[in-house]
C-alpha cells in the first residue's frame, strides 16, 4: 500500500514539473515579441512591454478564484481548464499575425494603435489566466508532497529548474527566428513557435487526463466550506511575504526583459548592437534562465541543509551588488560575443544565400569582403531588402556591455527567490495555506506592473537608470529575509 502510494506521489511530483516548465514557456513569450511590437511602434519600450503587463494582470483578476476552484474542482481539473485557456490565447495571439494591421482603433499619444496589437494583447491577457491557474497548483502541490518544510522548498527548486531551463529556451528560440528586429519585423515570423506551443498545449492535456493527481483540498458536494477565525492576512510574516512575491515576480521579469530590450536597440540609447541585435539580446537573456536554472538546481541539493532564510538573504544582497555594478560601469567596457552565440562568417553567408546569392560568389565575398564586392549583386540585395551596409557589419564581432553579464548573472541570485519566499510565508499557516495560496497568485500581477514602470523609466532616463527600481525592490526582499520573514503570530490556531 505504501508502495503504490509513492509511486502515485512520484507520478503527481513528475507532473507538477513539467506544469512548472509550461509556466515559464507561455510567460516567457511576452518578452521577446516584445521587441516586435516595440520596433513597430517606433522604439517604444513601454508599449513592447504592454503584453507582458496583460499576461501578469490576468493574475490579478485569476488569483482568487483559480484557488477557489483548487478546492471546488481540484488540482487535476484546474490544470486542464488552464491547459485549454492556455492553448486559446496562444491561437489569438497568432491571430495578430493574421488580422488588423491596417485598420487604426485609437491614438495614444503619437501612436496610432493597430487593431492587430489589441488581439496580441488579448491573446496574452487570455494566456495569463492560463499561467496563473498553473501557478496556484503546482506551488502548493510540490510544497504538499515535499512535507513542507525545507523538503516542500527542495521540491518547487526543483520544479523550478525545469521552469528556468524552459525559460532558457522561449527566447533564445524567438530570438533565432527574429534575428535582427526592423519595423518591418511581425508576428507572423514568430508563428512557427506559436504553433508548436499549440502543440504541446494539446500533448499535455492528453497526458494529464490520464495521469492520478492528489486532491487533498477538494471539497466533497456535501461538505459546507469551514468558516474560520482567521485568514492569512492575519499573519504578519504572510502578509510581509504577499509584498515580496509582488516585487519578486517584477525583479525576475524585469531583469532580463529591459536587458532584452537594451541589447535589441542598435541605437545610442541601447547597447549598439548594430547587427542581429534581437537574436543576440535573446541569447543573453536565455542565459539568464539558464543560471537560473543552475540556481534552483543547486538549491534543490542544499535545501535539506541550508535553509530557505539563509538562501533568501544570501541572493538578495548578491543581486544588489550585481545590479549596482551593471548600472556604474560604462556600455563601452564590453566583451566580444563568443561564436557559439553569433558567428559572423556563419550569419553572413546564411543572410546572403537566403538572397539568393550562389554559394560560389558568397565564399568569394567572405574571403575579400567589400561593399564593391557586394555592387555586383546589388539587385539580390535589394530586392530582399538588404542594404550592404548591414551585410557588412553582420561581419563585424558584436561587443556586449559587461554591465549585460552582471545582470545575466543575477539569474544565479533570483533563482531561488520565489520557492524560498513561498516557502517562508506560508510556514506555521496549517489550514490557512490553501486561501494564501490564492492570494499569492494574485501578487504575481507585480511581474507585469514593476517592469512596465521599469520601462517607463528607461524611456524618460535610460535603460541603465530603470535598474535603480530593481535595487530598490531587492533591498525589500533583503529585508524579508534579516526581519520581515519571521512568525510572530503563533497565538493564532491553525489546525
Amino acid at each position: 500500500m505504501n508502495q503504490q502510494k509513492q509511486n502515485g506521489n512520484f507520478i503527481a511530483i513528475l507532473t507538477m514539473f513539467f506544469l512548472f516548465a509550461m509556466i515559464s514557456f507561455v510567460t516567457n513569450l511576452a518578452a521577446p515579441f516584445g521587441t516586435i511590437w516595440k520596433n513597430q511602434y517606433a522604439g517604444a519600450n513601454t508599449l513592447g512591454m504592454m503584453g507582458n503587463m496583460m499576461n501578469f494582470l490576468a493574475y490579478l483578476f485569476m488569483g482568487i478564484p483559480a484557488g477557489n476552484m483548487l478546492v471546488k474542482i481540484g488540482y487535476k481539473k484546474t490544470a486542464l481548464t488552464a491547459i485549454a485557456i492556455g492553448f486559446i490565447g496562444l491561437l489569438i495571439q497568432y491571430s495578430s499575425s493574421i488580422f488588423g494591421a491596417d485598420v487604426s482603433v485609437f491614438n495614444a499619444g503619437e501612436y496610432v494603435i493597430k487593431l492587430n496589437f489589441i488581439i496580441y494583447l488579448l491573446g496574452a491577457f487570455i494566456c495569463g489566466f492560463c499561467v496563473c491557474m498553473l501557478n496556484t497548483v503546482v506551488n502548493p502541490m510540490l510544497n504538499l508532497l515535499g512535507g513542507g518544510g525545507n523538503k516542500g522548498n527542495q521540491l518547487i527548486q526543483t520544479g523550478g529548474a525545469l521552469n528556468s531551463l524552459s525559460g532558457t529556451l522561449t527566447p533564445l528560440f524567438v530570438g533565432v527566428l527574429i534575428g535582427t528586429v526592423t519595423e518591418k519585423t511581425a508576428m507572423s515570423d514568430v508563428s512557427p513557435l506559436l504553433f508548436i506551443a499549440m502543440g504541446v498545449f494539446a500533448f499535455t492535456f492528453i497526458v494529464i487526463s490520464f495521469v492520478s493527481i492528489p486532491e487533498p483540498h477538494m471539497r466533497k458536494s456535501n461538505e459546507k466550506a469551514e468558516k474560520f477565525s482567521h485568514s492569512p492576512w492575519s499573519f504578519r510574516h504572510t502578509v510581509l511575504g504577499v509584498i515580496g512575491i509582488f516585487i519578486y515576480v517584477g525583479i525576475e521579469i524585469g531583469i532580463p526583459g529591459t536587458l532584452l530590450f537594451y541589447l535589441a536597440d542598435s541605437s545610442e540609447k541601447g547597447a549598439g548592437i548594430i547587427t542581429n541585435g534581437a537574436a543576440i539580446g535573446g541569447a543573453i537573456a536565455a542565459i539568464y534562465w539558464l543560471l537560473m536554472l543552475v540556481g534552483r538546481l543547486t538549491s534543490s541539493i542544499i535545501s535539506d541543509k541550508v535553509s530557505s532564510r539563509v538562501q533568501l538573504i544570501t541572493v538578495s544582497a548578491t543581486a544588489i551588488i550585481f545590479t549596482v555594478l551593471a548600472i556604474f560601469i560604462d556600455k563601452s567596457v564590453g566583451i566580444n560575443v563568443p561564436t557559439f552565440v553569433y558567428d559572423p562568417i556563419e550569419k553572413t553567408t546564411e543572410t546572403l544565400i537566403n538572397a539568393g546569392i550562389s554559394e560560389d560568389a558568397v565564399a568569394a565575398f567572405i574571403a575579400n569582403p567589400s561593399e564593391e564586392a557586394l555592387s555586383q549583386h546589388s539587385a539580390a540585395l535589394q530586392a530582399a531588402n538588404i542594404k550592404p551596409a548591414f551585410v557588412m557589419g553582420s561581419l563585424e564581432t558584436p561587443k556586449v556591455p559587461v554591465s549585460a553579464i552582471f545582470l545575466v548573472l543575477c539569474g544565479l541570485c533570483t533563482s531561488i527567490m520565489w520557492g524560498g519566499i513561498f516557502n517562508l510565508a506560508v510556514e506555521g499557516l496549517g489550514k490557512y495555506t490553501a486561501q494564501a495560496s490564492g492570494i499569492f497568485m494574485m501578487m504575481v500581477v507585480g511581474g507585469g506592473i514593476l517592469p512596465l514602470i521599469q520601462q517607463f523609466i528607461s524611456d524618460k532616463l535610460g535603460y541603465m537608470a530603470s535598474y535603480w527600481l530593481i535595487v530598490a525592490m531587492l533591498a525589500y526582499l533583503l529585508f524579508y529575509g534579516l526581519v520581515g520573514c519571521k512568525n510572530v503570530n503563533k497565538d493564532i490556531p491553525v489546525e
